[in-house]
């Protein structure tokens, strides 16, 4: 190892990230490293790690290097491994442009949930191009205390229970995952959305990520959310032909969220390099023992 280790920090809507560049997949990331990297008192302080690697040198991806030069192995702030991180995608196209990878325009990217495609506009958004939802059939139910409410099951390559509400303040202080109900009906845990409405089509959230708990976004959680209030509001794009956009107010910031008849759900937002430096290996050789 080397005795320095190059890494960014960035944030999309507040959702903040441990850039770790590694073309060549050469850093051993375990997830006692990640949880060290993401500790917001003892080290670098993040949601989770972007670990950036050339889709040909991750085992994981290698067979998606004809569509797409760089995956993202994401990593949550635990340390376990997540399929997919709306904002994450966001703020790693974001790097590649910081380092000269890619320019203003398209561009795809791999992750554990298929490749993505991106666009990074001249005005400083990211669009995400996230894939469709599937909406998995039975009742769910999320509960707070005493207090229980039906959920929407959606999967945006990751898990989702999206609950309605009357405040954003019944969901607690969401330190802790909210007990989801039946039991088997996430066994490797979901992402768990409390939503409220603001207007036609604008709803605000808050969300507890599974892995990291409360965070102050969520991207393929405010996608989640849209579909999940679009069907609830009777909107369809796949029945209507007409695509449906919301917009989502999310603690860190505002995501647009646009779901099309062909069944493509695109994210709009920022995302913002906020800093650059090395990590000392010693220190991270110490965090670990």
């Amino acid at each position: 190892m080397s005795t320095r280790i190059a890494f960014l920090k960035g944030h999309g809507t507040e959702n903040d990230f441990v850039i770790v560049p590694d073309p060549e997949n050469a850093l051993d990331l375990s997830p006692a490293a990640v949880a060290a990297l993401c500790d917001r008192r003892a080290g670098i302080g993040g949601d989770g790690v972007l670990h950036v690697v050339r889709t040909a040198a991750h085992p994981e991806a290698a067979h998606l290097a004809g569509e797409a030069e760089w995956f993202m192995d994401y990593r949550n702030g635990d340390g376990s491994v997540a399929e997919m991180c709306g904002n994450g995608v966001r703020v790693f196209a974001r790097y590649l442009q910081h380092a000269g990878h890619v320019t203003e325009g398209d561009l795809a990217i791999a992750t554990r949930a298929g490749v993505k495609s991106v666009h990074l506009a001249k005005d400083g958004d990211v669009t995400v191009g996230m894939g469709s939802a599937r909406l998995p059939e039975g009742e769910v139910t999320v509960s707070v205390g005493e207090h229980g409410w039906p959920a929407r099951n959606v999967n945006m390559g990751n898990p989702h229970a999206v609950a309605f509400v009357a405040d954003l303040a019944d969901a607690g202080r969401l330190l802790d995952a909210p007990p989801v109900g039946p039991a088997d009906a996430y066994p490797d845990g979901v992402n768990v959305e409390f939503v409220v409405d603001r207007g036609p089509r604008h709803v605000a959230m808050r969300v507890h990520e599974r892995g990291s708990g409360e965070t102050r976004s969520c991207g393929t959680g405010a996608c989640a959310v849209a579909v999940a209030a679009a069907r609830r509001d009777g909107a369809d794009p796949a029945v209507t032909g007409t695509p449906a956009t919301y917009t989502v107010d999310l603690p860190g910031g505002r995501l647009v969220i646009t779901e099309r008849p062909d069944g493509e759900i695109e994210m709009t937002g920022p995302a913002v390099i906020v800093a650059e430096g090395e990590i000392d290996a010693e220190w991270l050789e110490n965090a670990l023992r």
